[in-house]
């Protein structure tokens, strides 16, 4: 909801911006406005942490990637919200206090280094069991991916944070407070581009703290994930001072590191390693981080080891160590090899693994496509198919009668479509809704004059027709002249309907492309609309890199793109073009010419900005 919310209000302001309304009558404007939830839940979202009670297992904590967080009473047959009336909507952790269940802690901000991830403003506490929170600091933090409460002490609290990942500086590090947050001290990371993104300790000692920093930088053209100064420490005094310990390990610039304590043997740790440029290897050591022996070269792969590279120690198996990757790996060795886990029926791209200690059969696992539960040690899955927290990217509605339906693209999870209202009396229900197109959903787009034609994508640029009424699909991407050079589409490339000419169509790469037949053909009406960079030119880290660099080019996004196309509904000719490199283009003849206007002319907009959205005055 709070999504669509944003939607709406970025689109008045724009209305309200272009025809200079009193900002009294903006609330007037919007007061009228009643949002309500139309899911959908049937496919879920992205899943960052869960937290289960430790005296009444049928109640869990979940923090969402794009969502808040939600509690249940029942192991998922009903939902509670208990977080959208804070500031932020992403969550990377949650924790309950061992001493005292009543008290839940909050990190906000996602815990991973994807390109769709939100920020957060600090650490919260809930001393009702998620009734009201408060938040306790680190408001600069920005992504907060641990938290540990003392087994014995409620009002010691230990917060890995990661820190900006769009920019230097802010709170990253380890944190540590002895009087329940009212006070924070930092003992490791550094002030620019060091974080911590993991900790553990050992039951028997809990003054024995291991930690993982992570040195990393995302920007709209790159993604560095690691550094010199990502490595393993430890500490004897509850965090106060550290010492670094990798012996063993390999010395290089390191990317994401996962750690797990042994609970069954604690001077066992084991360790998850990105080494440069996606490459790395899982490590054990026998002597409480000692020495580290390598195991094997085994690393989280898919969309890059910045997105999982959790590990999580079996309590009821020695050596069973489970790895979070697009599919769960896991070792009965210590890590000396590997195999996925059966996850037959389930979403892939997992986030965060729970045991019960009672029960070595029992797994609770979230994914990009929400919470998995299996009862039989992964042999069959529970889908929790009532959460409705998946994250869009783009929406559309379409012009059906009584009831219009509202089109999306998601992450992870498709491009969808539902009801606005329904007859039925319970309302809009999980069947109501339905999947017109696979993968990452981009932006949708719905023919006006027969509302069985609709345009849907998948990341980067891949765009179809779809008839519903006939199910037939038609691959319409728009494709280089013979000899020409490659297109780069964003990864939520734009698609626009003529606002005259329904048959008329508008997509863009580099270049607007426009088609009078729905897409069979296409003519470009522009050359190159973006600055056309070289992105490993530009700064990263503060400065300009070398190619042996830890580049992840597979968790980049296609850079110098156009984002996002609008067309005048009053007078034909005019078309708008924002990319992602500061610039937005404007032609009122058809794409004979364009005019270029550097985002930083706007008020209070950096040079280079991304331009998520325009759209033309009604």
């Amino acid at each position: 909801m709070r999504k669509i919310f944003l939607s709406l209000l970025t689109v008045f302001s724009l209305t309200v911006f272009a025809q200079k309304i009193p900002s009294n009558d903006i609330s007037s404007l919007l007061s009228d406005i009643k949002l309500r939830n139309i899911g959908p839940a049937f496919m879920s979202g992205r899943i960052a942490d869960i937290a289960i009670h430790p005296q009444n297992h049928h109640i869990w904590y979940v923090a969402v990637g794009s969502g808040g967080v939600w509690k249940t009473n029942n192991s998922g047959t009903t939902w509670q919200p208990i977080f959208d009336q804070q500031k932020s909507y992403s969550i990377g952790c949650v924790t309950i206090d061992p001493n005292n269940p009543h008290t839940v802690w909050v990190g906000t901000g996602e815990n991973v280094g994807g390109r769709h991830v939100g920020f957060g403003d600090g650490i919260y506490r809930s001393d009702d069991d998620g009734k009201t929170w408060k938040n306790m600091g680190l408001t600069k933090s920005e992504h907060i991916s641990k938290i540990i409460v003392h087994p014995n002490d409620s009002k010691t609290v230990w917060v890995a944070a990661q820190g900006p990942l769009w920019s230097k500086g802010g709170q990253r590090g380890f944190y540590l407070t002895k009087d329940g947050g009212k006070t924070w001290k930092k003992t490791l990371g550094d002030n620019e581009w060091v974080g911590v993104t993991d900790i553990d300790y050992d039951p028997r000692n809990p003054d024995v703290l291991y930690a993982a920093t992570w040195e990393r930088h995302r920007t709209v053209a790159s993604y560095m994930g690691g550094g010199y100064k990502t490595s393993i420490f430890k500490s004897e005094d509850g965090g106060l001072t550290w010492q670094e310990i990798d012996k063993g390990i390999a010395k290089q610039k390191r990317g994401k590191i996962g750690i797990a304590v042994s609970p069954i043997n604690p001077d066992v740790i084991y360790a998850a390693v990105e080494l440069n440029q996606r490459k790395g290897a899982f490590y054990k050591s026998t002597n409480r981080g000692a020495h580290w022996v390598k195991q094997s070269n085994t690393v989280s792969g898919a969309t890059g080891p910045h997105y999982y590279q959790e590990i999580y120690a079996s309590p009821h198996q020695f050596d069973k160590v489970y790895l979070a990757d697009v599919r769960m790996q896991v070792t009965e060795d210590g890590g000396k090899h590997f195999h996925r886990m059966m996850e037959q029926y389930k979403h892939s791209d997992n986030h965060v693994l729970k045991f019960l200690k009672d029960d070595p059969n029992y797994l609770l696992v979230g994914t990009d496509g929400g919470i998995y539960e299996s009862f039989d040690g992964a042999k069959s899955w529970r889908f929790v198919n009532n959460l409705p927290v998946t994250q869009f990217y783009k929406i559309a509605v379409d012009y059906k009668k009584p009831f219009y339906n509202v089109y999306g693209g998601t992450q992870d999870n498709s491009t969808q479509r539902g009801p606005s209202r329904t007859d039925n009396l319970h309302g809009i229900a999980n069947r109501n809704w339905e999947v017109v197109l696979f993968a990452d959903g981009g932006q949708p787009a719905i023919d006006p004059e027969n509302e069985n034609i609709i345009y849907a994508q998948w990341q980067e640029g891949f765009i179809m027709r779809k008839d519903l009424k006939t199910g037939e699909m038609v691959f319409i991407q728009p494709q280089p002249e013979k000899g020409g050079v490659f297109e780069r589409f964003n990864w939520d490339a734009p698609i626009l309907i003529d606002p005259f000419q329904s048959s008329t169509i508008y997509y863009a790469s580099q270049r607007v492309w426009k088609s009078t037949d729905r897409g069979d053909n296409w003519t470009p009406i522009s050359g190159d609309l973006t600055q056309y960079e070289e992105r490993f030119d530009k700064p990263i880290m503060g400065k300009k890199q070398s190619w042996d660099s830890p580049w992840d080019v597979y968790a980049m996004s296609t850079f110098n793109t156009i984002t996002s196309i609008s067309a005048s509904p009053v007078k034909k000719g005019i078309i708008y073009a924002g990319t992602d490199d500061g610039l937005i283009q404007v032609t009122t003849d058809n794409g004979q010419h364009w005019r270029k206007i550097p985002v930083n002319k706007l008020p209070n907009v950096p040079k280079h900005a991304f331009v998520n959205d325009i759209k033309a005055d009604l």
